[in-house]
């Protein structure tokens, strides 16, 4: 197996050592309390004795998702992958289920920790300081969203503001009553929160917003949502982030290259893999973002298959001194999301790049009509208020598409409102 660019610096060498302390410390963990993984490392012959990486890598099977899944259904509630007596668990969190059932996710009081840290070093990486108001824009349900996000904050002593239960309009004002530098929110619900303001008559520049730290959605690093997000929230800056209920949060944006997500290392032993073969990419190439956390030993994922597709960008460290795995493009898309449209690869990241280089689209949606084996793609977009010729806006959308993607894809306009809002993870994708 080919590793990817494990020990190319003495930089690199120390963060995989480090890497290899975390995972032996992680596998003597788990057996024999965890039922879900004790018979998969006994086969495998893997223990807290382990020589190397590439040891682990060439005996540890991948886990995929829907072996989680299986797990969860043949022993509810919560499945088998629990170190721990039930006891020992304090914090509950699910999946949000875009795809499927919910998966339910339990946590003990220090992995907990373990992922309010990894979120202190995204905070950190955004320049957040103590004297930062912040306000979350979110529903605070079951799902992970930005729970620890704020609880991360609290502990560096921000003032937290929560926006559960709160219109769109009345988030705003309280953003204003409580003088917020720092908005947390999808990047959908960063735009829509613009948008309301505009129908509202409630002038942003009112905000003391300085700062809006997206998750949830690829869209904080595709180039045209951010420069949108930029210009409507009056040049605040946009700092993404990513990271999963099962795995906690991962990245953080690159400091110095904003659209390159810096892979938390200490916590994460992560891999690059071809989806087909299982094996190591080359350095540089596409492929299945692999994760094993390090840290959650309540209920951890070893070399989970996250079924997003991503990018090594290889001069991170030449260009300025991180070492850390770095993204190129963030999350490109997901195995699962890709559309071979008439012989051609689309990922929805790349159709919005394409459609939010147009300041004149206020919402859009992607549908999919399958004949057979061949996919169609149509989108309709909603123009925004400012727009005076729909028709054109389509046309010109059209000429960018076909131009990125030498496909003819139809665009069509509705009526101002017809097209859903969305306040967590946007659903523009469906099948018709």
């Amino acid at each position: 197996m080919t590793l990817q660019t494990l020990t190319s610096s003495p930089a690199r060498a120390a963060i995989r050592q480090k890497q290899l302390t975390a995972l032996k410390g992680l596998l003597a963990e788990l057996v024999p309390g965890n039922r879900f993984y004790t018979p998969i490392l006994r086969a495998a012959r893997l223990d807290g004795s382990i020589g190397s990486l590439q040891e682990f890598f060439e005996k540890m099977p991948f886990t995929e998702k829907a072996a989680v899944i299986e797990d969860h259904h043949r022993h509810p509630p919560y499945g088998t992958n629990l170190t721990y007596p039930l006891g020992r668990y304090s914090r509950y969190n699910q999946t949000s289920a875009t795809r499927g059932a919910p998966l339910r996710w339990l946590d003990t009081r220090e992995s907990w920790q373990w992922m309010l840290n990894n979120w202190k070093q995204v905070l950190r990486a955004a320049r957040v300081e103590p004297a930062d108001c912040l306000y979350f824009a979110f529903s605070f349900g079951p799902f992970l969203g930005f729970w620890t996000a704020m609880e991360a904050a609290t502990q560096i002593e921000c003032l937290c503001i929560p926006g559960g239960g709160v219109s769109s309009l009345g988030r705003l004002e309280a953003m204003e009553a409580n003088r917020a530098t720092v908005l947390l929110c999808t990047p959908t619900y960063a735009l829509r929160l613009t948008e309301v303001a505009k129908e509202e008559h409630f002038d942003l520049g009112r905000l003391a917003i300085n700062k809006v730290i997206v998750a949830g959605e690829p869209g904080g690093s595709v180039p045209a949502v951010r420069q949108t997000l930029e210009r409507r929230w009056r040049g605040a800056e946009v700092f993404d982030h990513h990271g999963m209920t099962e795995v906690g949060p991962v990245s953080y944006q690159c400091p110095e290259r904003p659209g390159t997500l810096m892979v938390i290392e200490s916590s994460y032993l992560a891999e690059i893999v071809d989806p087909a073969s299982g094996l190591h990419v080359a350095p540089g190439d596409t492929g299945e973002l692999v994760l094993t956390t390090l840290g959650r030993l309540g209920s951890p994922l070893i070399r989970y298959r996250t079924g997003d597709l991503v990018q090594e960008d290889l001069e991170i460290a030449e260009r300025f001194g991180r070492h850390e795995l770095a993204l190129k493009g963030g999350i490109l898309g997901r195995l699962d999301d890709m559309v071979l449209v008439r012989g051609v690869n689309v990922y929805p990241g790349a159709i919005e790049d394409a459609i939010r280089s147009f300041a004149e689209v206020a919402e859009y949606r992607c549908e999919i009509r399958r004949t057979g084996a061949m996919a169609e793609l149509n989108i309709l977009i909603e123009p925004s208020t400012e727009c005076s010729d729909g028709d054109g806006l389509a046309r010109r959308i059209e000429a960018r598409l076909r131009c990125c993607f030498n496909l003819r894809v139809p665009v069509a306009v509705c009526a101002a409102g017809e097209l859903p809002r969305f306040e967590m993870k946007a659903h523009r994708w469906v099948k018709t």
